[in-house]
C-alpha cells in the first residue's frame, strides 16, 4: 500500500459541506505553492466543519476527477496552528476569534509578526501596544483566545465522534471548562442539554467511551429519546407496547431490560404511566408520557372544565340582550350576517368556550369582525391572538384591531424563565379570541388556559380540516370532538369568493374531488413534469422568471415555495440550495457570507426560526432576512419584520433557509403566491389535508409543479395520521 501524501495549508473557502455526512469540498491555500499550479487546491473528503482561515494538515492522495480535474482526497484532517505571518493574519482576521476583525488582525500581526500567537498565549497584556486596541478590547481578545484554545481541546476530544465544530462550541459554552469531564462521565446529558444533539450522537460517544449497552443511563436516555421523537411527530404519549418495541430496536437489547428500565423511570417520576381509552381499542391502553406532556394534557382538561363549570361570566349582561338588533348593527361587508354567522357570534358571547370553524371563503373573518364589533359596542374588553407572528399580523389587518402572538400576549420573563401571565397573574380581558387555532399545540394551549380567568370567554377560530399543529397534540380537533361548548361550522362559500379558483379548488380537494387543473383561471396553475430533477429545475425557473414577468410578484417577498418532504431533488433542502443560488447569488463574492451550523448564510438570505427563543422574542416559524455579519463579535443579524435580531454564531442552528419550507411550517401564514412541487416520489407524505393546507396558504396565486397522478394520490388519501392523545377523553370525563 502506497504511503499517503501530506498537504499543509490554510482554508480559503468552503465550496460545499454536508452537515449530515460531514462530506466537504474546500479550496486550500497550500503552505508551499506547487510549481506551475493554481495557488488554490481543491480538497474533498469527510472532515470536521472548518472555517476559512483555519490551518490544517491533510493526509490522503491526489486524484483526477473526470469533471473537476486534479483534487486532493483527504483521509485524515488535523487542525493546526497557522505558520507564517500571512497565515496568522488570515487566521486572526477570519472571525474565529471574538474581538478581532480583519483590520485589527492586520495591526496585531504588523506589530508582532511571527511571534503573534506566542504573545497571545503568554503575554496577552502586550496587546495594549497595538495601535487602536484599548483595555476593553485587549481583555475581550485575551478571553476569546483562551476560550478558543479550550474549544479546540473539546473539539479534539469530540472529533472522532462525529461532532461538528459548531456543536463543539455549543458544548463548551454550555459546560465551560467542565465540558470534557461531563461528557466523559455522562454523554447522554448532551441529548438533554444541547439543542442540536440527539440520543444517537450521544450514544455514539458513549459507545466509543466503552459504556456497556445495558447501562442504566443508556436505557433511560433511549426511552426518553423515543418519547421525545414521538412528541416531535405530534404524539402526546405512546402506548407502552409501542414504546417498548421502539426502544428495544433502538437500544439493541432484550425487551425485558427495557421493561425493567421503564419501571424504574416510572418509580422515579421521569415518565408518567396511566391507562387511557383510545379509539378502535377494546381495552384501555397503558399510555406512557413525558412529564411535561402528562401535566399539560391533564392541565388543559382541568382548566377547560373549570371554565365550563364556573357560573360567573364577564359577559353575563348580554344574556337577555335584543340579539337581532345588536347583530344587525354589527354586520360588516356588502350584506347582513347569515344565520350561521349570527349563531356563531351569539354562541361566543353566551358560552364560556366556543369554536368557529370553516374553510376559506366561508366568512370566518366577517364573523370575527362582527363579534369584535359587538364586544366594542357593549364596552367589553377583548384580546386577539394567534400562534404565529404572521398569523397575528393577518388577524390585525383583517379586524383593524391589535393582535399578538400567544407568546407575546402571555409575556415571557427571560430572567425568571416563565410566562408573566398565569393563574396568579391572569390576563385582564372579558373575552380572548384565538385565530388559526388548528396550529396550537398542547403545551402552549395549557399555558394560555392558565392565564385565562375562569369567568372570561374563550373563542377558538380555525379550520379543522387543515394539518394539525407542528407541536404535540391535536387541540382544536379534540376540543371539537369533546363538545366542550358550541361548535359553528361555516359551510356557505360567499359569492365574491366563488370567483377564486384557489378557494373553489381548496373546497374540491377537501371534499375528495380533484381540483380543476385546466389552467383556464388566472390564479391556479399546474405545470406538468414527472421527472423530479426536471420538476425542480422548472420550479426554480417559474419562481425566478415566469411569476415575476407575468404577475409582477417579487420572488423573495411575495412567493413562498412549500414542499411536502425534506429529501430528494424537489425536497425542502435541495430547493433551498437551488433557490438561494438564483435569488440571492454571490458570483463576485461581494456579499458577506458565513458558513454556520453546516449552512451557508449570506446577506439577503430568507431564513426561518426553527425553535422558540423567548430571550430573543422570536418563535418557531418566524421568517426574516439576513441583514449583516459582525466577524469581530461573531454576530449574525437578521431582520424579523421591523426588528433586528442578533444571533451569536453558535446560535445559527436555530435558523434555516426559507426560500422553500415544509407545508407544516407554513401553517397560519398567508402569501400572495404559493408554489408547490407535487410528484409521485412524495407519495409517503401526500395527504388530502397537506395539499388543502398548502393551497389555502395562497392569497392571489397557486402554482403546482408535478403530475395530476400525484395530486390524485393526495386527494384520495384522507387517512390522517393518528396522533396519540387522550385530551378528548379527559374533556368528556
Amino acid at each position: 500500500m502506497a504511503p499517503l501524501d501530506t498537504l499543509i495549508g490554510a482554508v480559503e473557502r468552503i465550496t460545499y459541506y454536508n452537515p449530515e455526512t460531514n462530506y466537504c469540498v474546500l479550496r486550500l491555500r497550500p503552505q508551499q505553492l506547487l510549481l506551475g499550479r493554481d495557488p488554490l487546491i481543491t480538497v474533498v473528503g469527510t472532515m470536521p466543519e472548518l472555517q476559512p482561515g483555519e490551518s490544517v494538515r491533510l493526509e490522503g492522495e491526489w486524484i483526477n476527477h473526470p469533471q473537476y480535474g486534479r483534487q486532493f482526497c483527504a483521509e485524515t484532517v488535523t487542525q493546526i496552528r497557522p505558520a507564517g505571518v500571512e497565515a496568522i493574519r488570515r487566521y486572526l482576521g477570519s472571525g474565529l476569534i471574538k474581538g478581532i476583525g480583519p483590520i485589527t488582525a492586520q495591526k496585531i500581526v504588523d506589530k508582532f509578526g511571527e511571534e503573534t500567537l506566542d504573545i497571545l498565549d503568554r503575554a496577552p497584556e502586550r496587546l495594549l501596544e497595538v495601535d487602536g486596541v484599548g483595555k476593553h478590547r485587549a481583555r475581550l481578545i485575551a478571553e476569546a483566545w483562551i476560550e478558543q484554545q479550550q474549544i479546540k481541546q473539546v473539539m479534539l476530544f469530540l472529533q472522532g465522534h462525529g461532532i461538528s465544530t459548531s456543536l463543539a462550541v455549543k458544548i463548551y459554552k454550555h459546560y465551560g471548562e467542565q465540558a470534557i469531564p461531563i461528557v466523559s462521565r455522562d454523554p447522554y446529558r448532551l441529548a438533554a442539554d444541547i439543542f442540536g444533539i440527539g440520543f444517537k450522537t450521544a450514544d455514539k460517544i458513549a459507545q466509543d467511551l466503552g459504556l456497556p449497552p445495558d447501562a442504566p443511563g443508556r436505557m433511560a436516555a433511549g426511552i426518553a429519546y423515543v418519547l421525545g421523537q414521538a412528541t416531535d411527530e405530534g404524539h402526546v404519549f405512546l402506548p407502552r407496547d409501542a414504546l417498548v418495541e421502539e426502544a428495544t430496536a433502538l437500544l439493541g437489547v432484550e425487551a425485558e431490560r427495557v421493561e425493567e428500565a421503564l419501571r424504574l423511570m416510572v418509580a422515579r417520576g421521569e415518565v408518567m404511566l396511566e391507562p387511557v381509552p383510545v379509539p378502535d381499542a377494546l381495552e384501555l391502553v397503558e399510555a406512557v408520557y413525558l412529564p411535561a406532556m402528562y401535566h399539560s394534557e391533564r392541565g388543559v382538561a382541568i382548566r377547560l372544565r373549570q371554565m365550563f363549570q364556573t357560573a360567573r361570566s364577564r359577559l353575563a349582561d348580554l344574556a337577555n340582550t335584543a340579539w337581532s338588533a345588536l347583530l344587525d348593527r354589527a354586520a360588516h361587508g356588502p350584506g347582513p350576517l347569515t344565520a350561521q354567522q349570527r349563531d356563531a357570534v351569539r354562541a361566543a358571547l353566551t358560552h364560556k368556550v366556543s369554536v368557529l370553524t370553516g374553510g376559506p371563503g366561508t366568512g370566518k373573518t366577517t364573523t370575527l369582525r362582527a363579534l369584535i364589533t359587538v364586544l366594542g359596542q357593549t364596552r367589553h374588553s377583548f384580546l386577539l391572538a394567534s400562534p404565529t407572528g404572521r398569523a397575528a399580523k393577518r388577524l390585525s389587518e383583517a379586524t383593524g384591531q391589535p393582535a399578538r402572538t400567544i407568546h407575546r400576549m402571555l409575556g415571557f420573563s427571560p430572567a425568571e424563565h416563565r410566562f408573566l401571565h398565569n393563574e396568579d397573574n391572569p390576563l385582564n380581558a372579558d373575552a380572548i379570541v384565538v385565530d388559526e387555532a388548528s396550529m396550537i399545540d398542547l403545551v402552549l394551549f395549557y399555558h394560555l388556559l392558565k392565564a385565562i380567568p375562569p369567568d372570561a370567554h374563550l373563542v377558538l377560530v380555525g379550520d379543522s380540516d387543515q394539518l394539525p399543529s407542528v407541536g404535540p397534540g391535536n387541540v382544536l380537533h379534540d376540543v371539537i370532538a369533546a363538545r366542550m361548548g358550541p361548535v359553528t361550522q361555516l359551510e356557505v362559500i360567499f359569492r365574491q369568493a366563488e370567483t377564486s379558483q384557489i378557494i373553489t379548488n381548496a373546497h374540491r380537494i377537501n371534499r375528495g374531488e380533484l381540483p380543476d387543473t385546466s389552467n383556464q383561471s388566472n390564479d391556479f396553475f399546474l405545470f406538468s413534469e414527472e421527472d423530479p430533477q426536471k420538476a425542480a429545475d422548472l420550479l426554480v425557473d417559474i419562481v425566478r422568471k415566469r411569476i415575476p414577468a407575468r404577475f409582477g410578484l417579487d420572488p423573495l417577498q411575495d412567493v413562498q415555495v412549500l414542499a411536502p418532504m425534506y429529501r430528494g431533488p424537489v425536497g425542502v433542502s435541495a430547493l433551498n440550495e437551488a433557490l438561494q443560488e438564483v435569488l440571492n447569488p454571490n458570483p463576485d463574492g461581494r456579499k458577506a457570507e458565513r458558513r454556520l451550523a453546516g449552512r451557508l448564510f449570506r446577506v439577503g438570505d430568507k431564513v426561518i426560526q426553527m425553535r422558540n427563543n423567548y430571550e430573543k422574542d422570536v418563535f418557531n416559524g418566524d421568517i426574516g432576512f439576513v441583514y449583516g455579519f459582525d466577524l469581530t463579535n461573531q454576530i449574525m443579524t437578521v431582520r424579523m419584520d421591523e426588528r433586528l435580531v442578533r444571533y451569536d454564531f453558535a446560535e445559527a442552528d436555530e435558523l434555516t433557509h426559507a426560500y422553500c419550507i415544509s407545508v407544516h411550517r407554513a401553517q397560519g401564514s398567508e402569501y400572495p403566491c404559493v408554489v408547490m412541487p407535487i410528484v409521485t416520489q412524495h407519495y409517503l407524505m401526500l395527504q388530502r389535508n397537506l395539499l388543502y393546507t398548502a393551497v389555502t396558504r395562497a392569497r392571489q396565486l397557486v402554482v403546482l409543479v408535478g403530475t395530476r397522478k400525484a395530486i390524485a394520490i393526495a386527494v384520495r388519501n384522507d387517512q390522517v395520521a393518528r396522533r396519540w392523545s387522550a385530551l378528548a377523553w379527559r374533556l368528556r370525563q
